[in-house]
């Protein structure tokens, strides 16, 4: 009985105990997380859509729309489905931490060029990413462990993507920004972009964007590119390359990996991002890959055995299924030569909307100014040199949505609203919306 009486005691007192300290501690209830503000792409994206006026325009968005504004699934694509649904050895079992060995090294071949010496001489690592994001993060975060930084700090354009500017501060390395778009004269601020080259200092990293720049749609010459790469050689700097639009910008794989297959032969340390989002239309299959290019083979042995730690970490292995359906399209010549078809068409009907809307402003409505850049321009994007209130009153006045910095989708303007948005684009230029 006195045993009992006891433990009662000893329950009151842990009551009381645990009582008192409920008044001074409290679990966590997240209520000084702050709110964090939209994505502005996705937020311009749902307010098109909330939108009723017959004539809404999205030119925000950058995923490619066929001439009645659909989404276009490739043809190449439909058919490597096929293959696939139809192939009684496929399974659901894990693909291997770094991802399809087929892929990956399709892959490569794909940005390097197969008779490349990088891939000859096996001094390229390749892992399979969550498409393109998902590789400018590996790779982000296996600079910010391995680099031998004088100053951790990334260079990016400016302008650049701006996931680029949310990625590698997450992993540590800070931001500084490059010149690179002129806003007089639309096109490249090369000058300014090479003295930012020569003052950074020695084995700092820069993010070059291979082909089609988002968001300005202006890149260098291939003059341009070897000055680039003379600076970057004499300076010791790495070239982080990121290649969301290989294809996709001229309808020509093999013109759309020059900067990046000359920057590996004159020995430029670097790595790729590569994205088959946008050049296969596998937006939502997340099919990506990380290059790196090693001074040799047992270094990229090494690199390739710390991606993996890295990955293993983050996302254990990647999903199979869009990079069976491209690792299919890259090994089969048949369905290779078939791809490269349906890539011409997409490149092909957006140079000619640019062809289009250069003819619309110069010829017919006399917009003022020189619209040249739309077309000297390449790629998906276009930056139209307008400004923010007069971008804001596009998508107040007239629905037709773009950011703030007057950069449209080029694939957002088809037959039927091209008319449209050039005359509202005209009437914005010179005041009248």
């Amino acid at each position: 009985m006195a045993n009992r009486l006891k433990q009662v005691a000893d329950h009151l007192r842990e009551q009381t105990k645990a009582a008192k300290m409920s008044d001074t501690v409290s679990a966590e209830r997240w209520e000084a997380v702050p709110l964090a503000p939209p994505d502005s792409i996705f937020k311009l994206t749902a307010a098109y859509k909330a939108d009723s006026h017959p004539n809404k325009v999205n030119l925000g968005v950058g995923a490619y729309r066929d001439d009645d504004n659909k989404p276009w699934v490739l043809p190449v694509v439909k058919k490597a489905t096929q293959i696939l649904l139809n192939d009684p050895t496929l399974d659901h079992e894990y693909l291997p931490i770094t991802g399809l060995p087929e892929y990956t090294a399709a892959a490569a071949r794909l940005v390097f060029g197969k008779d490349s010496p990088v891939i000859k001489e096996e001094r390229v690592t390749s892992v399979q990413t969550i498409s393109g994001t998902g590789a400018n993060h590996l790779g982000a975060l296996f600079l910010s462990k391995f680099y031998g930084w004088n100053e951790k700090r990334v260079y990016l354009s400016d302008p650049t993507w701006v996931n680029h500017h949310a990625i590698f501060p997450l992993v540590g390395i800070p931001v500084s920004t490059y010149p690179y778009y002129d806003p007089q004269t639309i096109g490249l601020a090369f000058p300014a972009f090479l003295e930012a080259l020569k003052a950074a200092p020695p084995r700092s990293v820069f993010l070059l964007h291979a082909c089609a720049h988002n968001p300005t749609g202006v890149d260098p010459t291939r003059e341009q590119w070897g000055i680039i790469a003379d600076v970057m050689l004499q300076k010791g700097h790495f070239a982080f390359f990121d290649c969301a639009y290989q294809g996709f910008a001229s309808g020509d794989l093999e013109n759309d990996a020059w900067a990046v297959r000359e920057f590996a032969r004159r020995n430029v340390p670097l790595l790729v991002c590569q994205s088959f989002a946008k050049n296969a239309g596998l937006y939502n299959e997340r099919v990506g890959a990380l290059h790196i290019v090693a001074p040799s083979k047992d270094a990229a042995a090494r690199i390739k055995s710390q991606l993996s730690v890295l990955a293993r970490a983050e996302i254990s292995n990647p999903p199979a299924h869009g990079a069976r359906l491209v690792s299919l399209i890259l090994n089969d010549d048949e369905l290779f030569e078939e791809w490269k078809r349906d890539i011409r068409t997409m490149a092909g009907r957006i140079i000619d909307m640019r062809k289009e809307l250069h003819r619309l402003l110069t010829e017919e409505l006399k917009t003022p100014g020189n619209w040249d850049h739309i077309v000297n321009q390449i790629g998906m994007f276009s930056f139209t040199g307008i400004g923010p209130a007069q971008s804001q009153a596009l998508v107040e006045k007239a629905h037709i949505y773009l950011t703030s910095n007057g950069r449209i989708s080029m694939a957002g303007l088809n037959s039927h609203n091209m008319r449209y948005f050039a005359t509202q684009l005209d009437k914005a230029v010179r005041g009248e919306l």
